[in-house]
């Protein structure tokens, strides 16, 4: 059907080149619209086929600087030329005109113009009927998206065609981003089942990029993994890049903001650019193996947030360019890292690479495609778009090894204790087993053998409790640790619901630790968490009084037979005396806040300490929002806001 369209197309061209010039002269006089230039039309018949890519007819004019349809129309014929489709893309262009004919000798038909190129800033498009400007249209995404004709990611323009009428379309384009020009004329029905299947798929990529982006969300916030969490915002940044590649974004999330559309590249490349690194030094484990390609990865993460704030106030053009040579040499430079760690022995490195390879091989056949090397017939985003999905699937499959090593390390430890308890519980049989052979020798020999055996029971009881005591000190700052807390917690409960007395808990967090790590090391920072424990232990007088490593810098205390007021007050004097701590490290003064969450209940059931405890981190984070450095207490109507 597609070879007899051509055929009747290519034996109607004298035919309608005689009528359009027939419809030249008839108008000449009568309209200010005529143009000396008359592009060759596309004949369009029932029988044509229901697909139609208008490349073959579409001319530009290589005139610049022509605002308005009156001064194109006036510029002579040799300004225009058939659209070079494998000329290399162009990024950014001002005042572009291209213009194409469309010829129905017999027949009423309805057919859309589509543009699949939804990132273009500005189209105007000029339409005419033998001669005589008959509509104007104004699209782009720098547009709300309720104006366009018709509601879809890409620009469409419906017309109806008459018998005997020429249609000629004038597009004068405006955009920062890349001129691609991809024209199709449509069937209405064809179009939405391609748009179907178009959606469908571009539906599966950004619905497997968000889940993927959720499941690691949720991993980071109940382990309170940095990888996870790094990786989260790396797949969020990648997204929302791909949402607004297909103009889903734009669609639905900002469809009244243009003004988001316009630097949305800007902010989301530079912003995923440094998500990726911090991801990379943590799935490398980069702080145990390569200190130098750390600090790079840390030095590139800082350029590229400092990118994302920069980019939106420089040219467009120019932050297209050089966020394509800040890619690529990022790219190639993580490539490289991995490759090193890789026939280093690190046994996460190949699979990221091979991760890496595929997203970058996706990027070199887009950018070939770009400047016209290759010519494949399909999207130039195709390639570049399934090494993005190759990728992110591939740094899951990361993230889930590194997930099972330390998973089995931790068992690894849990079978050694186990044996640990094994090898004692047998010499302590052993040692009754020789006790009750022996208890008919004599009595001095049995005294000198049940003293012995008492000496070692005795070193035995000393080393079990050494090891129980090993088991509930964080080796950081010798307090209690997690799991001391979580026992005292529900024993003090217990006693609170029994005794019915106040049971009061600090949740205790250092303001902004990061940036001391990042600032002054982590040595700096595992002294500035002893002194904090130091000064908790120094505030708490009684010896039911329990103050513990929480986590990383956060710390939590339980207060047994305290009220509200009470343990406000404990709270306030720990507070002062941490900002009023001058902390000195290898040179180096650093001044220290905190923010404490205070909670108070009298306890009535087993899970009671529990959400006392979320109550407590509620008003941890209550005193974060309202400025660090203050002591807050739960209410239930805060939680309720």
């Amino acid at each position: 059907m597609k070879n007899n369209a051509t055929y009747r197309l290519s034996c109607g061209y004298l035919y309608h080149v005689s009528v359009i010039i027939g419809l030249c002269l008839l108008f000449i006089g009568q309209h200010s619209w005529a143009s000396t230039f008359s592009p060759m039309p596309l004949r369009l018949t029932s029988d044509s086929i229901t697909k139609i890519e208008l490349q073959e007819w579409v001319y530009a004019n290589q005139s610049n600087d022509i605002g308005t349809l009156t001064q194109l129309l006036q510029q002579p014929e040799n300004t225009w030329g058939k659209v070079n489709t494998t000329q290399p893309y162009r990024i950014g262009i001002k005042n572009y005109w291209v213009s194409f004919s469309i010829f129905t000798p017999n027949d009423n038909l309805s057919r859309i113009i589509a543009l699949d190129n939804p990132l273009l800033d500005s189209v105007k498009i000029y339409h005419l009927i033998n001669g005589r400007l008959i509509g104007t249209e104004v699209m782009g995404d720098s547009l709300p998206f309720k104006q366009r004709p018709l509601q879809s990611n890409i620009f469409l323009y419906p017309v109806n065609f008459e018998p005997g009428d020429t249609h000629t379309f004038y597009f004068k384009i405006d955009t920062k981003g890349s001129v691609s020009l991809p024209l199709v004329l449509w069937s209405s029905n064809d179009l939405t089942q391609l748009t179907e299947t178009k959606n469908l798929f571009n539906g599966m990529q950004i619905g497997l990029l968000l889940a993927i982006c959720l499941f690691s969300l949720f991993i980071a916030l109940a382990s309170g993994s940095f990888s996870y969490s790094y990786y989260c915002g790396y797949v969020l940044g990648l997204t929302l890049l791909t949402a607004t590649i297909y103009g889903v974004s734009f669609r639905y999330l900002w469809p009244q903001w243009p003004i988001i559309q316009q630097y949305i590249f800007l902010i989301l490349i530079p912003l995923t650019l440094a998500f990726s690194l911090l991801f990379t030094e943590k799935v490398l484990q980069l702080k145990y193996h390569n200190l130098k390609m750390l600090r790079i990865c840390r030095v590139m993460a800082g350029l590229c947030f400092g990118l994302t704030i920069i980019m939106p106030f420089i040219n467009y053009s120019t932050a297209l360019y050089t966020l394509v040579f800040v890619v690529l040499t990022i790219s190639i430079i993580l490539i490289a890292f991995s490759l090193i760690q890789a026939f280093g022995g690190q046994r996460n490195a190949p699979l990221y690479a091979i991760g890496r390879f595929g997203f970058m091989l996706g990027c070199i056949v887009t950018g070939l495609i770009y400047i016209g090397i290759i010519s494949p017939g399909f999207s130039p985003l195709i390639p570049v778009m399934i090494g993005l999905t190759f990728e992110v699937i591939t740094m899951a499959a990361v993230l889930a090894l590194r997930y099972n090593d330390e998973r089995k390390a931790k068992l690894k430890i849990q079978q050694q204790a186990l044996e640990q308890a094994q090898r004692l519980r047998e010499t302590r049989e052993e040692a009754l087993r020789s006790e009750a052979e022996n208890s008919e020798k004599l009595e001095t020999m049995v005294q000198e053998r049940t003293l012995e055996l008492e000496v070692t029971l005795r070193e035995l009881n000393d080393v079990n409790q050494q090891l129980t005591e090993q088991n509930t000190i964080d080796s950081l700052t010798g307090v209690k640790n997690r799991s001391a807390f979580d026992r005292r917690l529900i024993a003090e409960g217990r006693i609170s619901r029994r005794q019915q007395t106040p049971m009061s808990l600090l949740m205790i967090d250092i303001d902004k630790f990061k940036s001391i790590n990042d600032q002054f090391g982590h040595l700096s920072g595992d002294y500035t968490i002893q002194t904090i424990a130091n000064t908790l232990s120094e505030y708490l007088k009684r010896p039911t009084d329990l103050v513990s490593r929480f986590g990383g810098e956060e710390f939590a205390i339980i207060l047994p037979c305290t009220d509200k007021d009470g343990a406000l007050l404990v709270a306030e004097q720990i507070r002062q005396a941490i900002s009023e701590l001058n902390i000195v490290h290898n040179g180096h003064s650093m001044p220290i806040t905190i923010s404490i969450g205070v909670s108070t209940a009298i306890i009535d059931s087993d899970e009671h300490p529990i959400l006392l405890l979320e109550q407590a981190d509620k008003s941890l984070y209550q005193a974060k929002r309202s400025g660090r450095n203050k002591v807050c207490y739960y209410q239930l109507e805060t939680d309720q806001t």
